[in-house]
């Protein structure tokens, strides 16, 4: 993959402050191909990123440490592809977000970032059997329509979807809301592993960045952002998942929900949802039917 200047100099400038793309608006405003950053003030650093000043002082000295670096070089001995905002491989339906990623340092398949349409299935990580059961009745067909999968490789739901992909044969797509020198949770190295290698693997974050609390609600964005439909399968009334949603509901995605039992706190949250408009789902055909 090659890239211009002005792409290596927005990787070198987002390795060191790790933000979305609109977080860049007056640097690009004033500096379009971002030209002579190595000889950028740290006053220069705090205006354009729009930061105090005691959060740039080191700027000016990280940036020319990264910028002698082969940066793109040293992540591909990794297997890690960095995809910048500029790139003709970077997916337009990001870049419909008001705060797309400048970055997608991606593992795996980049072919399935032009894949469209994708499905988002994602639900609660205490998700039971039943979100198992009811993928066995969703993903087969969307997998027949050669339709990836998108989801966040959380415990539960997450999981499930990606495996589900998988087992049936077709592509999943994981988000994660970390860096890919960290793991979280720990117990899915191995489906990752088997999703950067055979699918796809994608964060906004450089390989160092940790998982953090803040870190996972910005990830949902991009499931919903490359998601032509979202499904949730369980779910609490107030949740992450939920988030997701209302990301989804700004993009105007299509919203399916699963319904459940009443006794069942994790059904409060589809069938909430379903109250307010969702189209129930019982079958991956619908999907289709929809989106095709």
């Amino acid at each position: 993959m090659l890239y211009t200047n002005q792409q290596l100099r927005l990787l070198y400038v987002h390795y060191i402050h790790p933000v979305p793309f609109n977080r860049f608006t007056n640097l690009l405003q004033e500096n379009p191909s971002l030209e002579d950053l190595h000889s950028y003030s740290a006053l220069q650093w705090s205006y354009v990123l729009n930061l105090p000043l005691e959060k740039t002082e080191q700027f000016p000295m990280k940036y020319k440490e990264i910028s002698c670096l082969p940066i793109v070089e040293m992540l591909k001995k990794n297997d890690c592809i960095p995809i910048t905002y500029f790139h003709s491989n970077y997916p337009e339906e990001l870049k419909r977000l008001c705060d797309p990623p400048a970055i997608l340092y991606t593992k795996g398949n980049t072919l399935l970032l032009k894949k469209h349409p994708c499905v988002g299935i994602i639900g609660s990580r205490k998700a039971t059997s039943y979100s198992k059961k009811a993928l066995e009745f969703i993903v087969p067909p969307l997998v027949d329509h050669h339709i990836p999968i998108v989801s966040g490789l959380a415990d539960g739901a997450d999981t499930m979807a990606h495996q589900a992909a998988i087992a049936y044969g077709g592509k999943t797509i994981g988000v994660l809301g970390h860096g890919f020198s960290h793991m979280y949770p720990k117990k899915n190295q191995k489906i990752a592993e088997e999703i950067a290698k055979n699918h796809l693997l994608m964060t906004e974050y450089p390989p160092y960045f940790p998982p953090a609390k803040w870190t996972f609600p910005m990830r949902n964005r991009i499931i919903s952002g490359l998601s032509s439909a979202l499904v949730i399968t369980e779910s609490v009334e107030k949740s992450g998942t939920m988030s997701t949603v209302e990301h989804a509901l700004d993009h105007g995605k299509e919203i399916f929900a699963v319904p459940g039992s009443i006794d069942s706190a994790l059904s409060a949250g589809p069938n909430k949802l379903l109250d307010e408009g969702a189209k129930p789902l019982w079958s991956g055909y619908q999907i289709i039917d929809s989106l095709l």
